[in-house]
Formats: C-alpha cells, sequence, structure tokens
C-alpha cells in the first residue's frame, strides 16, 4: 500500500548571511510527493530541510546532553528540578520516557527521512546532472550523520535508506553496529567522489569533499580501522586548502566562522522567522543574562590543562571556559557564583554586543575541525605502531595552542611564547604517547561534543575510570535505551 506523505516545507526555511545564504528558500506552502521533487528549486529546499535537521535551532537536537553532560567534563548544571531528563542522563538512571532520549531520536530520524526522500525521488530530477549529483552527495553526507550519532548513542537501531512507501520501510528492526557502520561508510564515500572542494559566496557551509573524508577518518577510528582511518585523513590533507588558524579561540567568533580550520560546521542565523539560530546560546549562558546555566565545566576538566612551573595554563582553558579571575566574553569579571560548579564553557556563547542572549544565536556548531583531523591522524600511526610519526600532527596541535601568545594581543605577555608552556611530546613508547594523544583530544576538543564517545571507544576500563561515581556501567550504559515511543510505535523492533 503506498502511503502519500505531505512534506511541510515551513520548516526547512531558513534566511540570509553573508555566508549563509543556502540556507535562504523561500515559503511554497505544502506538498504532497507525488507533487514535489520535481525542479531544481524544490530539490535545493528539500536539501535545506536536512541541514536544518541538523542544526540547533530547537532543543529536541540534544547532542551536547550526550557528548558533553554524559561525560567526565560537565554536569547537568541548571537550577534544581530543571530540565530533570538531563539529570537522570547525567547520573545514568534514566528510563526510556526519558525526554531528551525520545526529542533526539525523533529529530535526527526526521533529518533521515528528510534525506530519504530526496534520494529517492531526486534522481528523476531534470537538472543539471553534476549539480544534481551534488545535492544528493550532500544528502547522503548528511544521512552519515545522523546515523553516526544515532548508532554511538544509541548502538544497535533501524536502518531506513528508503521512504516509508510501504509497512515494510516504515517499520524497520534493529540491525547491529557494524550494520549501520557499513552503510555511512558507503554514504560517504559516495559523497566524496561527487562533492565539491569548496564552496563560495551563498554555498559556503555546505557539505565538501574534505567533510566526507573527515568524517570517514572519524568512522575509520570509532571502528578501530587504524589504516583506513590514516588513508582517510591523508584525502583530507590533499584537497590542500585545511590549517590550524593561528589563534585557536577564532574557531568559536561570529566573525570567524567557516575559516580554514573549518571542515564542517552546522550554520545558524540570528533574528530570521521562523527561528534559525541556535539556542545553546542561552542555555549554556549565566542567569544574569538571561541564561539556564546547563552543561558546566567540573574541576576534573579543568586539571587536565597543563600548567608551566610559573603557573601559565594552556590559553585553551581560557578559551573554552569562564573560571575565577578572569574576564568573561563581555570582558567582565568572571563570578564563580554564576555556575554550581564555579565554571562556565564559553564556545557557544556570544557576547552582548552581538546581540541579545536568547534561543537564537548566530554561533554556528563547529562539527570537524583540522585539529580534530590531526590528531585522529596522530592516534592512527601510534595504533599502527608508527610513533615516532604520530608526534608530528600531535605536536602540530600543542604548537598551535601554545603560539596562540603570537598572535593574540588578549592575552597576557603577548608577543612570546611563555618558557615551557606546552612542550612538544617525546616518544615515550606507545603507551605513552596514546595517553597523550587522548589528553590533546580533551583539552583541543573539550564542549565540541565528542567526549563522552571517546571514553565509550576508549573501552571498559578507561570510561568506567572516568565515570567512577555516576552510576555509570560500561556493560549496562555503553549506548542509552531506545525511548519507548519507537518501542510502542514499530513492532519490528524487540526490546
Amino acid at each position: 500500500m503506498k502511503k502519500i506523505n505531505t512534506l511541510f516545507l515551513t520548516g526547512f526555511i531558513l534566511a540570509v548571511s553573508a555566508c549563509s545564504d543556502f540556507l535562504k528558500e523561500d515559503l511554497q506552502g505544502a506538498y504532497s510527493s507525488a507533487t514535489f521533487y520535481k525542479t531544481e528549486s524544490q530539490a535545493t529546499l528539500a536539501l535545506t530541510g536536512i541541514y536544518n535537521a541538523a542544526s540547533f535551532t530547537t532543543t529536541d537536537n540534544a547532542l551536547w546532553v550526550f557528548g558533553d553532560v554524559a561525560s567526565d567534563d560537565a554536569v547537568r548544571g541548571g537550577k534544581p528540578g530543571d530540565l530533570i531528563d538531563i539529570q537522570y542522563i547525567d547520573d545514568f538512571n534514566y528510563s526510556r520516557n526519558n525526554g531528551i532520549l525520545d526529542r533526539m531520536w525523533k529529530r535526527f530520524y526526521e533529518g533521515i527521512s528528510r534525506a530519504n526522500y530526496l534520494l529517492y525521488y531526486g534522481s528523476g530530477i531534470d537538472m543539471d546532472v553534476t549539480r544534481r549529483e551534488r545535492l544528493l552527495g550532500e544528502a547522503k553526507f548528511l544521512r552519515a550523520y545522523f546515523y553516526f550519532s544515532l548508532v554511538n548513542i544509541f548502538g544497535e537501531i533501524p536502518l531506513k535508506l528508503n521512504p516509508p512507501l510501504n509497512d515494510s520501510e516504515l517499520y524497520k528492526p534493529k540491525v547491529s553496529v557494524s550494520d549501520v557502520y557499513e552503510q555511512i561508510e558507503k554514504d560517504l564515500n559516495e559523497a566524496a567522489a561527487v562533492l565539491d572542494e569548496s564552496y563560495t559566496g551563498a554555498d559556503i557551509g555546505r557539505a565538501t569533499k574534505g567533510a566526507a573524508w573527515g568524517m570517514l577518518a572519524k568512522v575509520y577510528l570509532y571502528q578501530e580501522k587504524w589504516t583506513e582511518a590514516l588513508n582517510a585523513t591523508a584525502e583530507v590533507e590533499a584537497i590542500g586548502i585545511y590549517q590550524l588558524v593561528p589563534v585557536y579561540k577564532n574557531n568559536f567568533i561570529d566573525s570567524t566562522q567557516n575559516n580554514v580550520e573549518s571542515i564542517f560546521e552546522i550554520q545558524h542565523l540570528a533574528g530570521q522567522s521562523p527561528l534559525l539560530g541556535s539556542y545553546l546560546n542561552q542555555y549554556f549562558s549565566p542567569v544574569i543574562y538571561n541564561g539556564y546555566v546547563v552543561n558546566v565545566p567540573v574541576q576534573n576538566f579543568i586539571d587536565e590543562f597543563e600548567v608551566t612551573d610559573a603557573a601559565v595554563v594552556d590559553p585553551r582553558l581560557d578559551y573554552t571556559v569562564g573560571r575565577e579571575g578572569q574576564l568573561w566574553v563581555n570582558s567582565e569579571a568572571y563570578v564563580p557564583a554564576w555556575s554550581p560548579t564555579g565554571y562556565l564553557q564559553k564556545k557557544h556563547i556570544q557576547p552582548l554586543r552581538e546581540g541579545p542572549v536568547n534561543n537564537d544565536g548566530a554561533l554556528n556548531y563547529v562539527y570537524m575541525r583540522y585539529a580534530d583531523i590531526l590528531l585522529i591522524k596522530a592516534e592512527a600511526l601510534n595504533e599502527l605502531n608508527r610513533t615516532n610519526e604520530a608526534l608530528t600532527p600531535l605536536n602540530a596541535v600543542r604548537k598551535r595552542a601554545r603560539e596562540s601568545y603570537l598572535y593574540d594581543v588578549d592575552l597576557p605577555g603577548a608577543g612570546a611564547v611563555p618558557t615551557d608552556l606546552l612542550p612538544d611530546i617525546a616518544n615515550t613508547g606507545q603507551q605513552g604517547v596514546r595517553t597523550a594523544i587522548r589528553h590533546e583530544r580533551r583539552v583541543e576538543l573539550g564542549f565540541e561534543f565528542h567526549r563522552f564517545f571517546d571514553l565509550m571507544r576508549y573501552g571498559k576500563v578507561v570510561a568506567e575510570a572516568a565515570l567512577e561515581g555516576t552510576g555509570f556501567s560500561y556493560d549496562k550504559n555503553r549506548y542509552f535505551l531506545i525511548p519507548q515511543s519507537e518501542l510502542d510505535t514499530n513492532p519490528a523492533i524487540d526490546q
């Protein structure tokens, strides 16, 4: 039985900004699958809707809860009793009825559904073949992005690759984690073959060839396919357009987004109707500025940053975290009482000069940076017993961090690198360098929603040690429970 599915495209509508014009589409009304996917403009509009599902325009996208709050970097924060479903996840004391699980599942499967529609109908659209293949490649990349997040949160999940035109497509059973990864690899390889290396003007921010190869590197890393991960990083480097920006903090400032370090970031636009900005700006800000004070750093994360004998700290700490004795994003003194732990993270918060603190921030979410690629390369090389070679990309990341002192005039004593700050890592053997790489990932990528997933792939011993005292058990909590709403509506899933 064929089902005619109505597409409500209002949620797809995004608005214009200098580097994010591809998000702007005019309201088209309602269409069915029989009348849509006929023109290039409709294909472009549908693709915009897939990107929209990956954004943080609504609280349905709670990737930060799983990546940060569930990890050893952060706790829920907020007011007592507020956002209690997040607290249950923080404590690993949640049920299948947890609202965060439910919203996250639905949000990313909605993105997958939108991608499936475009991929199913899009090949028949009469338009320039090269452009059509690129649009379909973007859809495959985004479907892979959604599935990669879902498989790392929930483990065995349904694999849906077509629109729900009949019951066999609508109700899918769970498949193995390896089967999901196999499809992700297929989508990304096919995307890499047709995506452009870069975009200009209105198309900046779209998924590129480098994004597809970069995500493949991450996918291989998570499966311990070290050679494949190394080869994928080589493909990213061969494109020749990525490099570390001189000042670390410029990856997280509105005016310096989509820079040469950015490999893929989720675009946001403030001041649009319907709402297209990020809610993270408000959720992570202090109450004094109309914020909710959630996803707050803990002392254990602060202690991870290296300090010299002269008490000079790794500059990435104060680029990432607000703490006593330092300035907040508005250049005022940071007040520890703003946070239940004494700390707030800064990467997703804009200063007041860029607009009010509300659920309509303009900051993009930087999912992958070139620094991540270098650390993936270092890890793959080390695990392949090529430890000496692993030191080069690892130390490149450290070098950029310490040399922020040469380029950021706001740092105390700017113009010279402090003595003994972040020295190069020496070859202390595979295990020693493995520990150094894991440390570097934590401080370099802190509060970019990756930490929990790193802990899980490091294995039971590391994960349980890091999450000691939270109620976490690797055997029980390696993956989160599929929400009850899905079990209630999908009879093909057994518990």
